[in-house]
């Protein structure tokens, strides 16, 4: 009666259905469905102004954090 060694699953495809679908939706490659590419005109430009709208935020964060700073430094100035 020989022993059968089972064969660990080298790749994720050799994982069955579970593992499968794990991977494919939850730890898998970044897809581009629905990525900006090739889309409409429109979904392009709001793209683009919800960047500008996010880079204006964070420039406006990192300035009161420097004014925050600033003020720790230096509060008999004020």
């Amino acid at each position: 009666m020989a022993l059968r060694k089972k064969k660990a699953p080298g790749d994720v495809r050799e994982g069955g259905f579970f593992w499968n679908s794990f991977y494919k939706y939850m730890g898998g490659p970044a897809t581009t469905d629905n990525a900006i590419e090739g889309v409409t005109q429109e979904a392009r430009d709001a793209w683009k102004r919800d960047l500008a709208a996010r880079k204006e935020w964070s420039r406006r964060e990192r300035e009161r954090k420097r004014a925050e700073r600033e003020a720790r430094r230096s509060p008999g100035d004020a």
